[in-house]
């Protein structure tokens, strides 16, 4: 089961929303690159981080800080946020991204993923950002009509290396992961799902980690750890 803590990225800084909202944004004191280092000195090895200007505005913003984490640090960092182009991807492949997430381009356009992971193999992580079944798209402004059941059916077989399934209505509230769903959507596809949102304490990770399911491959947790309800320490000791 891989921990993947989170970097969000917007004007520079580290900040965590709720429910995907902008509105209720919390900036934090620590730098990205400084948190990202303190990550890799309590032993993690891999590493989520989001650009969120990029993912607002369909180009990456803060790329300068992420390639810094990437040449400083030895770790395994999956990297989303403003990915529109197979030009996006290969920039951050070259750039030593262990993973690169497409979200918003990948459900508005089909052929743009299957193109993706075709030319980059186990390269490619499909973000699906989910509100009641329905996809949201660009930071989660957009609605769309897709329910995520029917979109997994149409990628299945594209060559998607990982699914970081996001319950927006759990993201950011620190009011526990919705393992239902996920174990029930990734029963569908052979694809490893990484659980993200509402994680809130060392029992919940306990608790996934406990499944018996080889389709979970890990979870993403963010706001716990900024808010000090998860210990990086004791985070580390589920590594």
């Amino acid at each position: 089961m891989i921990i993947f803590p989170a970097i969000d990225i917007k004007d520079g800084k580290c900040v965590r929303l709720i429910k995907g909202d902008f509105g209720q944004m919390t900036s934090y004191e620590q730098s990205p690159f400084d948190q990202a280092k303190i990550y890799f000195k309590n032993g993690f090895k891999n590493i989520h981080i989001v650009d969120l200007d990029g993912a607002l505005k369909g180009k990456s913003f803060n790329s300068n800080i992420i390639k810094e984490i990437l040449k400083n640090f030895k770790l395994k960092i999956q990297i989303g946020g403003g990915v529109r182009t197979i030009n996006d991807v290969e920039n951050w492949v070259k750039s030593g991204a262990d993973k690169v997430i497409i979200g918003t381009a990948a459900v508005e356009n089909r052929d743009f993923l299957k193109t993706a992971c075709k030319k980059f193999k186990n390269k490619i992580a499909l973000s699906l950002d989910v509100k009641d079944g329905l996809i949201f798209l660009s930071g989660w402004k957009k609605q769309t009509n897709i329910l995520v059941s029917d979109f997994l059916k149409e990628i299945k077989n594209f060559g998607v290396s990982r699914i970081i399934y996001t319950d927006i209505n759990k993201d950011g509230t620190k009011s526990g992961p919705n393992i239902k769903d996920t174990i029930e959507l990734s029963s569908n596809v052979k694809i490893p799902f990484i659980i993200s949102g509402g994680i809130s304490s060392i029992e919940d990770i306990k608790k996934i980690k406990s499944l018996n399911n080889s389709n979970i491959e890990g979870l993403i947790v963010g706001k716990s750890i900024y808010d000090g309800d998860i210990k990086i320490n004791e985070l580390a000791k589920q590594i």
